[in-house]
């Protein structure tokens, strides 16, 4: 299952569960029968085609738009035709009357997007980049209910961005590597600069490998503020978290680093 299949999946099923309908129930309601319609939920079986998706849309209360896009990406993900996807939604008019999303929504997409697409692109470029945030904003629209009623919107909304993004991410022994993007983030791109930039560049792999190992939350407050180049403040907003918070993890992430690439000399035997 990729990635964008999971996006949709997830709030569909997390809605289903939520809804105190049975398998019997909703199986009548979209005329669907309910073995298939427990693959579909469960993310097993066939990918689905358009038509289910949107008749459980309907009776779940969930914006069309949103899950549409998601729904045909993860199509793609799973390598059906252009011919199959069209044919898919022939009968079935996607709600595009629905397809602006609610104006705290955007409102919210306006403050914070050009600092996710940041924070993206240290791990991810091109197609996988944009679809990435385009991802987390539909997620996000598709629980949008959810978000508001969250402790912390700005968290919420971290974790999703955060989970879309890691989603997309290669990974080595269970830890992020962006070693593949790492020649667009902010730490070198000044590398013509230096008088030594292969020394720079070996350098700088080495500090990646080390801040791959830091937990998640240290993770991405380094990446904010040292790659993003993000004041604090801006941080602790972004994540939803308290500024001393941003400033503690900070202080470890560094002590970390610092213990990991410059150890301090071993003086063992050399006590006078």
């Amino acid at each position: 299952m990729g990635s964008a299949h999971r996006a949709w999946l997830e709030p569909v099923r997390d809605t289903y569960l939520h809804s105190g309908l049975t398998l019997n129930e909703l199986s009548g309601r979209v005329r669907f029968a309910k073995s298939k319609l427990s693959e579909l939920l469960r993310g097993t079986g066939l990918y689905p085609r358009w038509q289910i998706l949107s008749s459980l849309s309907v009776e779940l209360q969930i914006p069309q738009w949103p899950l549409f896009l998601l729904w045909k990406q993860a199509a793609v993900e799973a390598h059906k035709s252009p011919e199959w996807i069209e044919r898919s939604g022939e009968k079935t008019a996607v709600a595009t009357s629905n397809s602006v999303a609610p104006l705290d929504h955007q409102a919210f997409r306006e403050l914070v997007e050009s600092d996710f697409c940041r924070y993206a692109q240290v791990f991810l470029d091109g197609e996988q980049l944009d679809a990435a945030v385009s991802d987390t904003f539909a997620i996000l629209w598709l629980r949008w209910n959810d978000a508001l009623g969250s402790p912390d919107l700005r968290r919420f909304a971290w974790q999703a961005l955060r989970a879309t993004v890691m989603s997309r991410t290669p990974h080595l022994d269970g830890r992020p590597d962006f070693s593949e993007a790492v020649f667009d983030t902010l730490a070198l791109r000044n590398l013509a600069d230096t008088a030594d930039p292969f020394h720079q560049v070996a350098e700088s792999l080495e500090l990646f490998a080390a801040m791959s190992r830091m937990p998640d939350h240290q993770l991405d407050v380094m990446v904010l503020r040292h790659l993003c180049g993000l004041p604090p403040e801006d941080v602790s907003a972004l994540l939803g978290v308290p500024l001393a918070t941003v400033q503690s993890d900070e202080r470890h992430a560094v002590h970390f680093l610092e213990s990991v690439i410059c150890p301090p000399p071993d003086t063992e035997g050399n006590t006078p």
